[in-house]
């Protein structure tokens, strides 16, 4: 009886109880007629159809549609973003000639640039892309920007008094005192990539998972969606999870990634 009560007390504290009280109390609504399959299926129709996207090899074959396209645009945000934030963050002339700039970027919604996007790269791979990249840039520019600016001034004067060059300096002291901030902006890039590609996906889709939720849209079919929806929140976990391990590989150096 002690252990029985220990375990109850252990399941009673454990993060997982809440998700499967939810999950259970889904599948009897559904089952209850509570919830119409119309509105949303069940967890087991769900399940279900997952395993069946995944042996015909529907929901593999899209998913690699959706991941290059979201790698390809995340690739040149980070990429312009890592660019125009060194010129800023090195150079007072390079701030007031970037900054200004990416400050405007960021009061413009990204979704909002979806019909000029259509206007100007037409209704194919282009414009999905392009709207990732456009929302990737800025968290990476901003990040990394703090980050360089951050700097540690007495890290700078002792290495100044070593002799560093200047390039020195940035290669050996700024740069890796700024990577815990270069990192942070990667994560943040990583999910705004993820976010922006389920509303890219909806621009004419001919695969990917935006396609198949189009097509599960039309036919009421609310099982591939919740499938298609699970898929995008596994691809935002597995990117954060991408970046925690680069952290503690790149990071060993800071008491506080070793020590977790």
């Amino acid at each position: 009886m002690p252990a029985l009560k220990k375990f109850a007390v252990a399941l009673g504290r454990s993060r997982i109880v809440s998700p499967l009280v939810f999950l259970l109390l889904w599948e009897l609504g559904s089952r209850s007629g509570l919830i119409p399959e119309r509105t949303l299926a069940a967890p087991s129709a769900v399940i279900a159809t997952l395993f069946g996207m995944v042996v015909s090899g529907e929901l593999p074959g899209n998913l690699i549609v959706s991941t290059l396209r979201a790698l390809s645009g995340l690739a040149i945000g980070v990429s312009a973003g890592v660019i125009l934030a060194l010129i800023s963050g090195l150079s007072r002339s390079g701030e007031a000639a970037v900054d200004p700039l990416m400050q405007i970027k960021r009061t413009i919604p990204t979704l909002a640039l979806t019909p000029l996007f259509i206007v100007w790269f037409g209704i194919g791979e282009t414009p999905k892309v392009a709207l990732i990249a456009f929302a990737s840039m800025f968290p990476i520019y901003l990040n990394l920007y703090s980050g360089i600016r951050g700097v540690d001034v007495r890290l700078l004067e002792g290495a100044r008094s070593f002799g560093l060059s200047q390039s020195e300096l940035i290669w050996h002291v700024i740069l890796p005192g700024a990577l815990p901030s270069l990192l942070v902006g990667l994560r943040y890039s990583l999910s705004i990539s993820i976010l922006v590609l389920v509303v890219a996906e909806q621009i004419n889709a001919s695969a990917g998972l935006g396609y198949l939720i189009n097509n599960a849209r039309d036919f009421m079919r609310t099982d591939i969606i919740v499938v298609c929806l699970m898929v995008y929140a596994v691809l935002g976990l597995g990117a954060d999870w991408l970046v925690r391990l680069i952290e503690r590989r790149a990071l060993v150096w800071r008491p506080s990634i070793v020590g977790q």
